[in-house]
């Protein structure tokens, strides 16, 4: 079979023959003939074998999860295969656990697209957060692609306001159209950007997704100690960390505030909550109206496309199956 094939760590995939996985003998694992597989953080994090998810054994096919179809006919949308089989082959051998059946109206690389992007809101949101109907969230850096798809989701979960910050001034105008009641540029002075967020937490947030954590997350933890509700809790859900790996934060930002500190993802929350997320996440796509920038791509250009940045267009590598 037609593979992306990591023949040396930190070195992009090329595009060659793999021996095509035999048929599940492995109890509880199941054959998936794959139609779509997305380039992801985490995927390109174990092909230079820097996550600590790899298992180094060279070669593999890299994709930790995809759409395809199971041996029975069933479209499925799967999550972390056996390897040495990744996502980005024409078939792989997956734990039927970590399959998932697809909604008939929703199609392979829509689907390939959105469920890591959005299941980091929708977990944060249902499983961390519990989320109120009528309550507000504020997503700190909401102008990439799971930023974006966070202010439709918290919208879509019932959330009553939205508040969206960012640096693209273009992509953060453009939340509007999807559900963002505020916007706010990150562009400014720490000073300015302390009193915005003061403004907002005096009139009341509920929970704060933060995909960013550096100098913004210490902003907004600092207004939040200082302007929120008084014995009102806010939730700030820790999620990504794109503008620095750690912070300065003031203990008294803990000790004279209502803020519950927590962070989203697989170690605090279960894989089988994890999956369940994922499950509704893609039920609700197609009747949600969820909008993700896509680009797909043929699986024998995945070494051209390798280096692409996935932070505001989701590329899927496709092979030419349809489940």
């Amino acid at each position: 079979m037609k593979a992306a094939l990591v023949k040396a760590l930190g070195a992009a995939p090329t595009y060659a023959d793999f021996t095509e996985p035999a048929a599940a003998t492995v109890e509880g694992t199941v054959r998936v003939t794959v139609a779509a597989s997305a380039l992801s953080h985490v995927t390109k994090s174990r092909a230079s074998g820097k996550h600590y998810s790899g298992s180094g054994t060279l070669p593999f096919v890299p994709g930790i999860d995809g759409t395809g179809t199971l041996e029975d006919g069933t479209r499925v949308y799967f999550l972390m295969p056996e390897a040495p089989y990744g996502g980005m082959a024409e078939q792989c051998i997956v734990k039927k656990a970590r399959c998932i059946p697809l909604p008939a109206a929703l199609d392979d690389i829509t689907a390939a697209a959105i469920a890591i992007p959005g299941m980091s809101s929708w977990a944060a949101l249902t499983e961390r957060a519990k989320l109120v109907s009528g309550e507000t969230v504020l997503i700190n850096g909401a102008t990439g692609a799971s930023g974006r798809l966070a202010v439709q989701i918290a919208k879509y979960l019932g959330a009553a306001k939205v508040i969206a910050t960012g640096r693209n001034e273009d992509a953060l105008r453009a939340l509007s159209a999807v559900g963002a009641d505020v916007t706010i540029s990150l562009a400014q002075d720490k000073d300015t950007l302390e009193k915005v967020f003061q403004e907002q937490f005096h009139a009341g947030v509920d929970v704060v997704l933060d995909y960013l954590w550096g100098p913004s997350a210490e902003s907004l933890l600092i207004a939040g100690a200082k302007a929120a509700r008084e014995a009102v809790p806010v939730r700030f859900i820790q999620i990504g960390a794109i503008s620095g790996p750690t912070i300065a934060l003031p203990s008294a930002v803990l000790r004279s505030s209502p803020i519950e500190l927590m962070g989203s993802g697989i170690g605090s929350i279960p894989m089988p909550r994890i999956h369940h997320a994922i499950a509704q996440l893609l039920n609700a796509t197609v009747p949600g109206k969820f909008e993700i920038a896509v680009k797909p791509v043929p699986l024998a250009q995945v070494e051209d496309y390798w280096a692409s940045d996935d932070s505001q267009v989701r590329v899927v590598f496709t092979t030419g199956h349809r489940s």
